[in-house]
């Protein structure tokens, strides 16, 4: 049901912890539903994403989509990052299960939180986040 590359970023998820002193910080998901996923930035002068950790509370296929998409955008620049796809993650996964494509849609938001907060900290704007609402994806209810 799952693939290798999923039982592998499950049992050994990359980049799990919190930065302190975070230069952005996300959170979406849904604690009815179960799935919570948090990411933290360290971004660069150079809007490179020096340093990316995360903190998932889910199901296996939340943790892995997490941990690949911290593989994905650790030393991209923010442009790079907002560009990231929950297709992608999927892709890089090699699938998940149609129910737990919602995993991947988490991971997704989760970056462009963390990056709508130090676009908010550093007064920056990036069109990808036009029609971005934090409040919503922290709420999200897919199911």
């Amino acid at each position: 049901m799952y693939t290798e590359i999923v039982m592998e970023h499950f049992t050994n998820p990359r980049n799990v912890g919190e930065i302190k002193d975070a230069d952005g910080v996300g959170q979406v998901g849904n604690p009815k539903c179960g799935d919570i996923m948090k990411m933290y930035f360290k971004i660069d002068e150079n809007e490179v994403i020096t340093d990316v950790k995360f903190k998932t509370f889910g199901c296996g296929s939340a943790i892995a989509s997490s941990s690949i998409a911290t593989e994905l955008i650790k030393g991209k620049t923010v442009k790079e990052a907002l560009n990231v796809s929950n297709k992608k993650v999927v892709e890089e996964l090699g699938g998940l299960p149609s129910a737990k494509i919602h995993c991947s849609v988490l991971a997704e938001q989760a970056i462009k939180s963390a990056i709508y907060d130090y676009a908010a900290k550093h007064d920056k704007h990036y069109e990808e986040l036009e029609g971005f609402d934090p409040k919503a994806a922290q709420e999200d209810d897919h199911h």
